[in-house]
């Protein structure tokens, strides 16, 4: 620490031990005053008891920030435009999260004069890296504190040392799992799920009903998107915030939306990781089906590696990165015609495309009937065939 630095950090506050305990070892170690900001980025309670508790434990300032808009428009809905699934599964329901509450911190930092910020990251995690990044890509002049990094103290010491300074921790049921959401999910590790042979116990998911216990009779719904952005649910125009919590509490209810796997992370270890992510993966697949109805092959076919990338970089802290400006300028410029509607149909933990029709629709009738209506030019297609495979044709005669 520079001595001449403002004696004031800006702390990414949870309300939990870590971030709790982190207001006092903060003071004692450093010599700083902390702000406590708690971002709303969805799924979030007690918030207010947390702004209090933050003050009852010495930080000078608690601030609570209501983004759930600013994460749907301008962290979701570029996400769904990429349809980003890291590894094919994981719709990054954190990562997405961390450079909002990074963008927040830097501006309250700037608004109130800090020069540090500190958040609760452990070094085994990938949020380290995606606090660190994003903090530095937004102001490289902010210094950077990860206490959790520094003092390497267990759950039980931790709470020892806050008994020892009177730091309030609620009389709960402790329990064995980290759990992480907001409004595009929620995500769960640790206890008995770090024995990836386990099956995940009930007591994991918390908004998905068990498949055998959802409804005997399948539901229908129908997703209507405007320029790549979903606007309606059952033809009721709906803001994003609300249509994405409805369909994730109706999918999650008809027992849709988990995810087991072994995730590859950043840092180099495998991690096993329990997902409930139901609106999140309904939403992502209505997407691509009115993109596979309204894109020409070609934009298709070069799209998909590039929502890889988008979920890659995402995943691995580069939101502010130019690339991730230039994917999502991309994905953006594909949007323009991908609109229409899907029927989704939600049956014990399986959601299914049950129809899809769009204004926009590449899908031609008379093109792709084989009845009496047919209206492609079979004259056209032997020279087609003769013209395509020409190169084949030349390559297999030199050949031989």
């Amino acid at each position: 620490m520079n001595d001449s630095a403002d004696k004031k950090v800006v702390l990414a506050y949870s309300g939990g031990l870590d971030t709790s305990v982190m207001i006092a070892w903060l003071k004692e170690k450093y010599g700083l005053d902390t702000v406590a900001v708690l971002v709303d980025a969805g799924r979030a309670s007690g918030l207010d008891e947390h702004q209090q508790k933050a003050l009852d434990i010495g930080a000078v300032e608690a601030v609570v920030v209501d983004a759930k808009e600013e994460f749907a428009r301008d962290f979701i809905l570029p996400a769904l435009a990429a349809n980003a699934l890291y590894e094919e599964k994981y719709v990054l329901v954190s990562a997405l999260s961390r450079p909002l509450i990074c963008k927040k911190l830097v501006e309250i930092a700037q608004a109130t004069g800090a020069s540090t910020i500190a958040h609760g990251c452990t070094a085994k995690g990938n949020d380290q890296v995606r606090f660190d990044l994003g903090i530095r890509s937004l102001d490289p002049s902010l210094e950077i504190l990860a206490p959790a990094r520094e003092w390497n103290m267990t759950r039980e010491q931790s709470l020892e040392y806050a008994a020892e300074r009177g730091i309030p921790i609620p009389l709960k049921k402790d329990s064995p799992y980290s759990i992480d959401e907001n409004l595009w999910g929620r995500t769960v590790e640790c206890g008995p799920l770090e024995d990836p042979w386990l099956e995940p116990p009930e007591d994991v998911f918390a908004v998905t009903t068990a498949p055998a216990l959802a409804p005997d009779e399948p539901v229908y719904i129908e997703i209507t998107f405007a320029s790549g952005v979903p606007v309606a649910l059952d033809g009721r125009q709906m803001a994003i915030v609300d249509l994405i919590n409805e369909v994730d509490q109706l999918a999650g209810s008809h027992g849709f939306g988990r995810v087991d796997m072994m995730e590859n992370r950043l840092v180099g270890i495998k991690s096993r990781e329990v997902y409930e992510t139901p609106g999140a993966l309904a939403l992502i697949q209505a997407h691509k089906e009115i993109e596979d109805m309204t894109l020409p092959r070609e934009l298709i076919h070069f799209k998909r590696p590039l929502e890889q990338k988008f979920a890659d970089m995402t995943y691995n802290g580069g939101w502010f990165d130019p690339l991730m400006d230039a994917l999502r300028a991309f994905m953006a410029e594909t949007q323009k015609q991908v609109s229409g509607t899907v029927r989704l149909k939600f049956f014990k933990g399986s959601c299914v495309v049950a129809g899809r029709k769009s204004p926009n629709s590449m899908y031609d009738f008379g093109l792709a009937t084989y009845g009496g209506e047919d209206a492609f030019s079979h004259d056209a297609a032997k020279g087609f065939c003769e013209l395509w495979g020409l190169p084949l044709e030349v390559w297999a005669r030199k050949a031989k």
